[in-house]
């Protein structure tokens, strides 16, 4: 590759790029004269033709031309002049809060005026608000444009005229400086030989004959040869981290004890098919001297927690320290309860280590943890903090890994001692849609415990207006009359731990007013660990009838005995999230349900999620749906940490494309390596390190 390239020139060798506007660009993460050829635009303004009025479509733009048919002044909360035009076809308002007197005059009843704006809905008719216009009388007017005009995505101080002036000088040096094209020609032969370069000259200046609708969806072939490079570089950046993460040592973990074989014995159920077929995949990837990678997903209620147990005993057979990893206190906790009952009887005793233990507790538990002494250790995200040293970390599990950053699980896989690096499993009660797992998972092995435990009842789930919340309540003190206990979820728009325990304390005492002889138990975020811990011990003994949470107990609770479960404002949560609560419930042999009190009016989407929920109960189909309705990074969690966002890809529009990419990530991989580096390179620049983390 030549020195000088598009990718390595600085974006300050434009022309009028000075030390001011090179800040700019760099808030968009434009730095190269490549990346701003990168940067394309959101959306299209097509000003190539004169569109008939009565085409206007609400929220698009367009150029119109027209007769002025009357110009007033109109003082409503703010003083605006509005114009009526009309050109044959319909009549449309034309309002400026901005004026002289001058413009005023030009724009009265007869003008001929050529206009660009959006169309959006008025009072009485369509309306565009400050129109770009010319008067058409007298002078010849402009020509119109010959390609769309693009809109990028901007930041503060750096308008669209400039953007696109940079953009047009990118486009004349792509003439003579060619960009690298970083596809093997085997590759490039499946996307039918659509060269990147033409690819980019297309997106920022479609020419007026483009199929705009297909710009707009993000199907045009030429958008689609870029989102295909994107996703290569997504599944490139994981398999290159899955391939280091082969040439790094793990510890052969085998269960040589049968320490596996003697809890399986004590416990008071047998394990499923798809649990030991599951086992016994992990039990394969723990003999080897490369580290497990390992993902295991299983619908709420599968028992993955067991097969977790039975994975930390092959390592403490082996003198290793085994450490599993929970996202909130509450699921930590049922954890430590779980693993405490199933492993005490084998001889050991699971260390705790929480944020919210106090000093003393916590300084005894991180000496047992550094010495060797704690060979099970279960927390929350306190265990990868930099003052934890284990003594012989050999497995890692890490759970609802979607909850935790990427870096958080980067820092327990470094936490291993004597140069070996730490096994990892991954478990999720959140299925992931097949599509998304081929993507943000490609660097795991996949396991699915796809069967439930015998006994498990289906949860019925009806979904009901808040105006008949007496019913609900009716429905709680009839379920509690018959010695069966109740949830009831409180939730809110606000991501505000305070505001969502005021809401649940008000909610508790009110349903206690109206449920006298209920004895009504409260957890929210806010509490401390040890009253959480009383409160849901004193739950699941039965000494409390209705528990009201915030969702703190989304995950890890259970409570046979707990067959009624009410979610206020669905309509906030995410499918998986309400799919993930309502597993708490139908854990008995009673027939167990779930009501969805919504608040109206509902929204169209609202309804299609609320829909989904109740008429079906299958984690993978919900998941799906889920995708399909918010997008990947809010189903993976990553919507606030930029790992998943794509900048011209879509997993759910373009999921068509994985087989193949997959396909050309293991071919380039095997190769092309410096092409392979080089493609994530220009797509994820220093990200990759933690997308495949």
């Amino acid at each position: 590759m030549a020195e000088d390239t598009l990718a390595t020139r600085p974006v300050s060798t434009l022309k009028g790029v000075g030390p001011a506007l090179a800040q700019k660009l760099e808030k968009l993460g434009i730095y190269t004269v490549q990346q701003l050829l990168f940067h394309l635009p959101s959306r299209y303004a097509d000003r190539t033709r004169v569109q008939p009025i009565g085409a206007l479509q609400p929220g698009v733009s367009a150029v119109i031309e027209a007769q002025v048919r009357a110009a007033d002044v109109v003082y409503g909360r703010r003083r605006s002049l509005v114009c009526r035009v009309q050109d044959g076809t319909g009549s449309l308002t034309l309002r400026f809060f901005h004026f002289s007197a001058a413009q005023k005059q030009r724009l009265s009843a007869g003008a001929s005026i050529r206009c660009f704006g959006e169309a959006r809905r008025g009072a009485a008719a369509l309306e565009m608000v400050h129109p770009e216009y010319e008067l058409l009388d007298g002078a010849s007017p402009k020509p119109l444009a010959q390609r769309l005009t693009p809109h990028y995505p901007t930041t503060d101080g750096l308008t669209q005229p400039r953007l696109r002036a940079l953009t047009q000088q990118t486009l004349e040096l792509l003439e003579h400086t060619p960009i690298d094209e970083l596809l093997p020609q085997r590759v490039r032969r499946q996307l039918h030989q659509i060269p990147l370069a033409d690819a980019l000259r297309l997106l920022h200046h479609p020419p007026a004959n483009v199929d705009q609708q297909q710009l707009a969806d993000g199907v045009h072939p030429y958008q689609q040869r870029l989102a295909f490079e994107e996703l290569l570089a997504q599944q490139l950046s994981m398999l290159q981290f899955r391939a280091r993460a082969r040439r790094l040592q793990a510890a052969p973990l085998v269960d040589k004890k049968g320490l596996g074989e003697a809890l399986k014995q004590q416990l008071p159920f047998a394990l499923t098919g798809a649990q030991t077929r599951v086992q016994n995949e992990i039990a394969q990837d723990l003999a080897r001297r490369e580290p497990m990678l390992r993902l295991v997903q299983g619908d709420v209620g599968s028992g993955k927690t067991i097969v977790a147990a039975l994975a930390a005993l092959s390592a403490i057979a082996c003198d290793k320290q085994a450490a599993v990893m929970a996202p909130t206190e509450i699921l930590a906790e049922q954890h430590r309860l779980n693993f405490t009952a199933w492993l005490k009887p084998l001889g050991i005793t699971p260390v705790f280590l929480s944020g919210r233990l106090r000093t003393k507790a916590k300084r005894e538990a991180m000496a047992l943890i550094a010495s060797g002494e704690a060979q099970m250790v279960i927390g929350t995200h306190a265990l990868f903090q930099e003052d934890v040293a284990f003594a012989d970390l050999g497995l890692a599990i890490i759970d609802e890994q979607h909850r935790f950053g990427v870096h958080q699980r980067l820092a327990l896989s470094e936490k291993a001692a004597t140069g070996f690096t730490p096994h990892q499993l991954i478990m999720t009660a959140t299925p992931i849609p097949r599509t998304l797992a081929m993507s943000a998972y490609a660097d795991l092995d996949c396991s699915v415990i796809d069967e439930l435990p015998p006994g498990r009842t289906p949860v019925a789930t009806a979904v009901i207006a808040d105006e008949r919340r007496n019913q609900v309540i009716e429905r709680v003190r009839a379920a509690c009359a018959e010695g069966r206990q109740a949830y009831w979820v409180c939730t809110l728009i606000e991501e505000s731990e305070a505001l969502e325990a005021q809401a649940a304390e008000a909610t508790a005492e009110n349903l206690q007013e109206q449920l006298p002889n209920l004895k009504v138990g409260l957890v929210h975020g806010r509490l401390k660990a040890a009253e959480k811990e009383a409160v849901m011990t004193a739950f699941k003994a039965g000494e409390l009838h209705l528990l009201v949470a915030t969702t703190v107990i989304e995950v890890g609770v259970d409570v046979p005995n707990a067959s009624l479960m009410i979610i206020e404002n669905p309509e906030r949560l995410g499918l998986s999230q309400l799919h993930q609560l309502r597993g708490r419930v139908g854990r008995g042999a009673a027939a167990s349900a779930c009501v969805l009190l919504y608040g109206t009016p509902l929204s169209k989407h609202a309804k299609a999620r609320l829909k989904v929920m109740r008429e079906s109960t299958d984690g993978f189909y919900i998941a799906e749906q889920d995708l399909e309705l918010r997008g990947p990074g809010e189903v993976l969690g990553t919507k606030q940490t930029g790992e998943m966002e794509f900048r011209i890809a879509d997993l759910g529009r373009d999921s068509h494309l994985l087989p193949q990419v997959r396909q050309a990530g293991e071919l380039m991989m095997a190769d092309y390596p410096e092409l392979s580096a080089a493609v994530v390179e220009r797509w994820l620049g220093g990200r990759e390190r933690y997308l495949g983390a």
